[in-house]
């Protein structure tokens, strides 16, 4: 090499990133590796050449920073709109979705969306099955007075995954309140049904009704139907308009009186005093002397009944549980005749006589209630006091043809754990009904079974009575319902 030739000048390799040193990189492709002997390095050049790479850095690091963050609330909000959802969850992080009505945790099935709305509210709150059904229950007696309400008479079944046991909520055999006027058990038999089973505090389960009698809920296409069907005599002003004539759908409806009983029903610690605290008002109304709730709801053994499959639950007498597991063992024993495609789910027209949910969870715990006020809108005679409608279910009218929860629980060799939740509105033949639906869910193999979301009756053609179905199968809640879309549900 010549050494009067001058320094050499070679290209600065860089490893180069967008944006981020552009500057530097055109200052650095002349600079000499080899120093020129001839000139002096001005090291304030140096100095100040590195300030604007700084800074790009600085910049980049916020620009980074603040799209993260975009990104992660982006994510938020995606997950969360996704899982209020009606009907469906939207896919998680392992990219796997459902179909309409499975759930990853728990679910549940009503009448009415704000029920199933309230009843998923309490799930997610981290509420049970108890808390979710009694909820929804209690919603359903402010938004369906033509079905159900704190005037009607309960029954229940529950089977707790957890300690593998099963239990009936019973009302009893009906009694007189006043000529026409049957008693009313709906506020015991919820409290004594949360205070053994339910996991939150009483009252949270009745802020939602509450606020609903209190600031108004939206009549639906059920309710206005009953009303256009019953009329408004005895309902007004609580679903008429000022000139009488009765809500349409999408009216509001308030009912102050009654929300003022949740309140005070929310106070009370045991359901003696829970029942007293509306029969105490509704004396007075009727002009009697002080009513007693006795005797309350119980807590009652289910009846069993088992199979090849598994086991069979339902409630005890005066339900129609017993004639129900009668239709089922004699069915069964014949060699299973093959049932009916579309089972006589009431062959009775008009508007419902009863009301009925159900709440599961992907372990397998369910709830089944049902209530009735044994025609629509019960008796028609409103408390002025407490805002409810009293039924008209009396002793005459024992036996509580249209109560026959049912459970099937799969016995040791299932191995996807399989529990069942059957209940059905109407009457008389509600128990045929259930019949055939059991039947043909055990006629199914269970690796069908598991790509199957609906009640094996065919829904195009069942249009008569309801019938919601509630699954666990594979760590997972299944809710469904004939007529297909007739009930909202809600699942997390």
């Amino acid at each position: 090499m010549d050494p009067t030739a001058g320094p050499v000048y070679y290209q600065k390799l860089l490893l180069w990133e967008l944006g981020l040193e552009s500057e530097e990189e055109e200052e650095g492709t002349s600079k000499p590796l080899v120093p020129h002997t001839g000139r002096p390095q001005d090291s304030t050049e140096n100095k100040a050449g590195g300030l604007p790479g700084c800074w790009a850095r600085l910049v980049a690091a916020l620009l980074l920073l603040a799209v993260s963050i975009s990104l992660a609330v982006r994510q938020l909000q995606t997950s969360s709109s996704s899982t209020g959802s009606l009907g469906s969850v939207a896919p998680p992080a392992t990219g796997h979705s459902h179909l309409p009505g499975v759930y990853h945790h728990g679910a549940i099935i009503s009448p009415a969306a704000a029920c199933s709305n309230l009843g998923r509210e309490l799930l997610v709150a981290g509420g049970n099955v108890v808390d979710a059904g009694v909820g929804a229950a209690l919603c359903l007696s402010v938004v369906h007075p033509h079905a159900t309400g704190l005037g009607a008479m309960f029954w229940g079944l529950f089977h707790n995954s957890s300690s593998g046991s099963s239990t009936a909520l019973t009302s009893g055999p009906a009694r007189t309140l006043a000529p026409g006027l049957g008693l009313p058990t709906t506020l015991p038999a919820l409290r004594l049904l949360h205070m053994h089973f339910g996991r939150l505090p009483w009252p949270r389960l009745l802020g939602g009704p509450t606020m609903l009698a209190q600031e108004g809920f939206l009549v639906d296409a059920s309710l206005a139907r009953a009303l256009e069907a019953q009329g408004t005599k005895g309902l007004c002003p609580l679903l008429c308009h000022a000139d009488g004539t009765p809500l349409g759908p999408r009216t509001r409806a308030t009912n102050p009186r009654l929300a003022a009983m949740l309140r005070r029903v929310a106070l009370t610690p045991t359901p003696h005093l829970t029942g007293d605290a509306l029969l105490s008002l509704m004396a007075s109304d009727l002009g009697l002397e002080a009513l007693s709730a006795e005797p309350l709801p119980t807590l009652e053994p289910v009846l069993q009944l088992s199979v090849p499959q598994g086991t069979l639950l339902t409630t005890p007498s005066p339900s129609a549980g017993p004639e129900l597991l009668a239709l089922l063992q004699a069915a069964l024993h014949s060699g299973g005749p093959s049932p009916d495609p579309c089972p006589p789910l009431l062959q009775a027209t008009g508007t419902p006589v009863s009301s009925i949910l159900a709440a599961i969870d992907s372990s397998g715990s369910v709830l089944l209630l049902t209530s009735s006020l044994n025609s629509s809108f019960g008796s028609g005679h409103l408390s002025p006091s407490t805002g409810v409608l009293l039924s008209n279910l009396v002793t005459r009218s024992a036996t509580s043809a249209w109560a026959c929860p049912l459970i099937f629980r799969g016995g040791p060799d299932d191995m996807e754990a399989n529990v069942v939740g059957l209940v059905a509105s109407g009457a008389p033949s509600v128990t045929r009904a259930m019949t055939s639906a059991l039947l043909r869910h055990l006629a199914v193999p269970q690796t069908q079974a598991q790509h199957q979301q609906e009640p094996t009756e065919s829904p195009s053609t069942c249009v008569q009575g309801t019938l919601l179905q509630v699954t666990a199968r594979a760590e997972h809640a299944h809710v469904a319902s004939v007529p297909h879309g007739c009930c909202p549900f809600q699942g997390f």
